[in-house]
């Protein structure tokens, strides 16, 4: 993407693999961030290869690990009530970006018919051991063929933004349902920590979106955002990560005060450290 004509707003370091340093830049009109430069798909591999890129694993290494588990069992809960909420009659979904397939496996033990789409060899292999049935790309899929599309904590790690959301909507059936979470730079842990705070996850994060930017962004395929929903954890989970990168140790109650903190002020403004955003195509 030309970055020529934005504005810089913050140099970001990597702080789990390469230590490369990489510019984020503003796109005023969408109010989204970019990640410059954007490393080649050819070599992008090399930037997940961390043992702690803890969503490809099911490891309970670390008391960190055991409590990120915890909650996740508790989200994944909160994840099917959401899509149970929005689809009453259990269709087929797609889960893009499935990690080592616990939503999907959730999903399918209530009644869903479950596809996913994961890169990552090493977390798919998890998966299929769960059970879960994969595909490579979307180009495999028919047109209009799921009730339900979710991206949890994927949409940002997508090289081509406009080709993606393009295929959201050829894949959706009509009045379908869309849910995207990603990582919000306007909450209060975000202007915290600045060039410390986790979830730039550079580089393999290459876009940042506000609320504005994900309406604006799809609004332009007819896809409409239908509610905005708070991820509460993730205040206090990219916290714990931000304090290890700023001070090098994770200071659990440093990280809880200021996720408690972000919570509390995002009751006011809705900008909440993650955010759901629902979405219906039409």
């Amino acid at each position: 993407m030309d970055i020529s004509n934005k504005k810089h707003f913050l140099t970001v370091k990597d702080h789990s693999v390469s230590k490369e340093i990489f510019e984020l830049y503003h796109d005023e009109e969408l109010d989204m961030l970019i990640t410059h430069p954007q490393p080649d798909l050819d070599v992008l591999g090399k930037y997940y290869e961390s043992e702690d890129y803890i969503s490809h694993t099911d490891n309970k290494r670390s008391l960190f690990e055991k409590a990120y588990h915890f909650v996740k069992g508790i989200a994944l809960k909160n994840k099917l009530n959401l899509i149970n909420s929005e689809q009453t009659a259990k269709g087929r979904i797609l889960d893009i970006g499935a990690g080592t397939g616990d939503f999907l496996t959730v999903a399918k033990n209530d009644g869903w018919q479950t596809v996913g789409i994961e890169p990552s060899d090493r977390a798919k292999g998890i998966a299929i051991n769960k059970g879960i049935s994969f595909v490579e790309n979307t180009a495999a899929l028919e047109n209009h063929s799921f009730d339900v599309i979710t991206m949890w904590h994927v949409l940002e790690h997508v090289p081509d933004l406009d080709f993606q959301i393009k295929e959201l909507k050829r894949l959706l059936k009509p009045s379908g349902t869309l849910i995207v979470a990603v990582p919000n730079f306007k909450s209060f842990d975000a202007n915290y920590y600045k060039e410390f705070w986790a979830a730039y996850d550079v580089p393999i994060h290459f876009w940042h979106f506000s609320k504005k930017a994900i309406q604006t962004l799809f609004q332009k395929e007819v896809i409409k955002l239908e509610k905005v929903l708070p991820m509460k954890f993730d205040s206090f989970y990219v916290s714990l990560l931000s304090e290890k990168y700023k001070n090098g140790k994770m200071n659990f109650l440093k990280a809880f005060f200021v996720g408690l903190q972000s919570n509390w002020k995002a009751k006011r403004n809705f900008e909440y450290s993650s955010h759901i955003y629902v979405l219906k195509n039409n």
